[in-house]
């Protein structure tokens, strides 16, 4: 549920609150709070473990999400672009470090990718929906 709650800080906060709130988040793992997983190693060595390339892209998958939803009407059409287009940082970040850490691209893509396409999917469509619903509450009183 992490990459959903990346997706609507983005969308929500915008492009520039959206990755000061992340690099912030990423901060906070890096000194040692339990924000990433309680039971993993924590800190610099969860950064530099197999998840850390998708950690380190979130701050940019925010500021990319929110860039394009601040780009003209927000709409669920244009939400959901912009959520696809921060996945799409998100993999492209995590993949490439788990490339590094495995030595391998195919398996990288075989742990890191193929078994949440599905999932992600779901969550760009709630990421869109939920930042449509809360941008219409704003506005109306």
């Amino acid at each position: 549920m992490q990459n959903f709650g990346v997706l609507l800080v983005g969308l929500t906060l915008g492009s520039r609150r959206g990755f000061a709130a992340l690099a912030l988040y990423l901060a906070e793992g890096a000194f040692g709070l339990p924000v990433f997983n309680p039971t993993g190693p924590g800190g610099l060595a969860q950064l530099l473990g197999p998840t850390g390339g998708y950690l380190l892209a979130y701050p940019f998958v925010a500021a990319l999400a929110g860039l394009i939803s601040e780009r003209g009407k927000r709409t669920f059409a244009r939400l959901a672009l912009a959520s696809i287009a921060g996945e799409l940082v998100l993999f492209a970040g995590g993949l490439s470090w788990l490339q590094v850490v495995t030595h391998s691209f195919k398996l990288a893509v075989q742990f890191g990718l193929y078994w949440f396409v599905f999932a992600e999917v779901v969550k760009v469509m709630a990421a869109a929906g939920a930042a449509n619903r809360i941008s219409r509450r704003r506005v109306q009183p």
